[in-house]
């Protein structure tokens, strides 16, 4: 997402959210795709910047409150400080390393992280420690914000990081304050002494503070004076950003019927498998559809037919190497078949549990992820809210997607993208589902065309989510 401020901000612009109807071609060369660009594509990134201890952080949080938003991320510029040589490590234990000058932080690295973030990509964040003055072996994630906060102090110096910021902040506060500021701070959450920090302070700090950090000053959209106390600046940023957040909503909107409308009139791709209509299968579908079906045998049933939907994603979507095994018959073997590569299961929160029975009983040592998309009931937008998945699912032979009904396929959608964004192959991606518009298997196939989709019932586009409220008794 993009925003903008009032005065010297420019318009909001969105600059990966193409019309649905332009059409790419894929890498294979023989199928066309349609666009879609997910609600956290072109993530709104603000940036704060100020003297150490100007009250930053406390200014970006007093924005995230005055939101009251899921999706809003602070990132300090700290994570980003260059490791230490021997000599600097040492020079940094006794006070003498400049931590304030542009060429202590790690711009570079920096700047593939918020071009990620921007993307819409998964985004891996170092950790730094100040007490050991290094990096830390283990790193952190930003995925999937709407809203980034940058704050540091050299969070508007770089003119490749100024170019992806929507907004300009800078904060700013009396030199005593922020002296006082950095002394607590540093003693009590970094462990240092108050000579070496009063010692940083006139050696680094006080003269880098006019050297770099002040000019910054002058790029910047929005001078914030005494901080997390300033209410009206406060408000200002969070009604631009809520402005931008709700017209971003609605050009998402539009996407979404442009690409329906462009997959209304094509035929189902050869990649949707409908459940062959067996009469067992007819004789399920009747006791599952009929409302005096008490809830115990609605369970037994569909568990049942969740069973040959899994069965039927493992032949979509499995790849098998020979094997050969001794029968308990005495010297005797069998040449047989054996899952090449590991399978691993998503489940789309809450209905994708009412397949996760009849997963267990066709791949007990199944593992299994979680997604929550819920649709806000003011914009009808999909929202993603929280996953978790294997580290290592990109290296997964076979991932299923469990969701029992698809209508519109604005879920269905995020959930595949979310999964292509943390390395999940397009082709290993197999969606399992009971029952699906037309309409919504459409888009899906025209925006993702090599992902596998098992279906049981074609249905209305529009019809409302039922089977997870007879499944769940609630």
């Amino acid at each position: 997402m993009s925003n903008s401020g009032e005065g010297s901000l420019s318009p909001i612009t969105l600059e990966h959210s193409t019309s649905a109807s332009e059409l790419i071609s894929p890498e294979d060369g023989n199928l066309q795709r349609a666009h879609y660009s997910p609600p956290w594509a072109d993530t709104s990134i603000i940036g704060i910047a100020g003297s150490s201890g100007s009250g930053k952080t406390s200014l970006a949080q007093a924005i995230i409150k005055e939101l009251s938003l899921p999706w809003v991320v602070i990132l300090s510029m700290d994570s980003f400080y260059k490791p230490l040589t021997a000599a600097e490590s040492a020079a940094a234990f006794r006070n003498e390393y400049d931590f304030d000058a542009p060429e202590a932080m790690d711009f570079d690295v920096l700047v593939e992280r918020l071009r990620d973030i921007k993307s819409g990509k998964k985004a891996s964040i170092p950790v730094y420690s100040f007490e050991k003055h290094a990096r830390l072996e283990h790193a952190t994630t930003i995925y999937s914000p709407h809203v980034l906060i940058l704050e540091g102090i050299f969070a508007l110096h770089d003119a490749r990081v100024l170019d992806m910021l929507d907004m300009k902040i800078f904060a700013e506060a009396d030199a005593d304050l922020c002296l006082s500021r950095r002394l607590l701070r540093d003693v009590r959450e970094r462990g240092r002494d108050i000579e070496g920090c009063v010692k940083q302070w006139f050696s680094f700090v006080k003269p880098n503070f006019h050297k770099y950090v002040e000019p910054q000053r002058n790029v910047a959209d929005i001078i914030v004076p005494r901080g997390m106390e300033n209410i009206v600046a406060i408000g200002m940023v969070s009604d631009r950003i809520h402005k931008t957040l709700a017209q971003k909503s609605r050009l998402h909107q539009l996407e979404l019927k442009r690409l329906g409308k462009v997959s209304e009139a094509d035929a189902l791709s050869t990649n949707v498998k409908i459940l062959v209509h067996t009469n067992q299968v007819r004789g399920i579908n009747t006791l599952l559809m009929c409302p005096e079906t008490e809830r115990e045998d609605f369970i037994f049933y569909f568990d049942r037919l969740a069973v040959l939907l899994v069965e039927k994603a493992c032949e979509a979507g499995l790849s098998f190497k020979s094997c050969t095994v001794k029968t308990p018959v005495p010297s005797e073997t069998y040449n047989g078949l054996a899952p090449d590569g590991e399978v691993s299961a998503i489940v789309v929160l809450r209905g994708g549990s009412c397949l996760e029975t009849g997963l267990k009983r066709v791949i007990p040592d199944c593992r299994i992820g979680r997604i929550l998309i819920q649709t806000n009931t003011k914009s009808g937008e999909p929202e993603l809210h929280y996953y978790k998945m294997a580290p290592d699912v990109d290296k997964h032979r076979c991932v299923f997607l469990l969701d029992p009904q698809m209508s519109s396929g604005g879920a269905a959608l995020m959930a595949v993208r979310v999964l292509l964004d943390h390395g999940v192959k397009e082709e290993s991606i197999v969606f399992v589902t009971y029952m699906a518009g037309r309409m919504g298997l459409n888009r899906l196939m025209n925006v993702f065309p090599n992902i596998k989709v098992v279906v049981c019932r074609i249905i209305d586009d529009m019809e409302l989510r039922w089977v997870e409220r007879r499944y769940l008794g609630c």
